[in-house]
C-alpha cells in the first residue's frame, strides 16, 4: 500500500503538467477579455519563431511574482494548438509551464487576433492588460523598463 502511494505521489506532479495548454477558440475569447475582480489581467501572445517572446515573457513573469495577487497572467500562443508538443516543450525551456497556457485552435488565426484586440496586427510579441476597471492596454514589440512600469 505504501508504495503504491509513494508511486501515485510521485506521478501526481507528472499528471499535473500534462495537458496544461488548452486549445483556444473564438467563442472562448469573450470569456478571457472579461475584467478581473480586481488587479489585471495580462495576456501575453507570443509566438514559437518569435525571436523577442522569450524575454517579454521572463519580464512579464517577475513582475507577476513580484505582484501575485494583483497581475493573473496567462499566455497565449498564436501558433495552433496542433503544434501542442512543441509549444509545450518551449513553455517548458522558459519556466511559463506553470501558467495557464492557450494556442489558437480555429482555421482562421486572424479572427482570433481580431476578436482579442481590432487594433491588433498579428505581430508578437504582444501584450493585452486587461484591468478590473475594464481599461485595457495594448503593447506590441520588445518590453521596455517604462512599458513594464505602466502594466502596474
Amino acid at each position: 500500500m505504501k508504495r503504491l502511494l509513494l508511486a501515485f505521489a510521485l506521478w501526481l506532479p507528472a499528471i499535473a503538467m500534462a495537458g496544461s495548454l488548452q486549445p483556444l477558440t473564438a467563442a472562448e475569447v469573450p470569456a478571457l477579455l472579461q475584467p478581473p475582480a480586481r488587479g489585471e489581467r495580462i495576456i501575453a501572445l507570443w509566438a514559437l519563431d518569435c525571436a523577442y517572446c522569450e524575454p517579454n515573457l521572463e519580464a512579464l513573469a517577475a513582475l507577476q511574482r513580484a505582484h501575485p495577487h494583483e497581475i493573473e497572467l496567462l499566455t497565449v500562443t498564436t501558433d495552433s494548438i496542433e503544434q501542442r508538443e512543441a509549444i509545450e516543450a518551449r513553455l517548458r525551456s522558459m519556466q511559463m509551464a506553470g501558467y495557464p497556457a492557450r494556442a489558437y485552435a480555429e482555421a482562421s488565426p486572424e479572427q482570433i487576433n481580431f476578436l482579442l484586440d481590432p487594433d491588433w496586427g498579428g505581430e508578437t510579441p504582444r501584450v493585452l492588460v486587461i484591468r478590473a476597471d475594464g481599461s485595457r492596454l495594448g503593447i506590441s514589440g520588445a518590453l521596455t523598463p517604462e512599458q513594464l512600469q505602466k502594466l502596474r
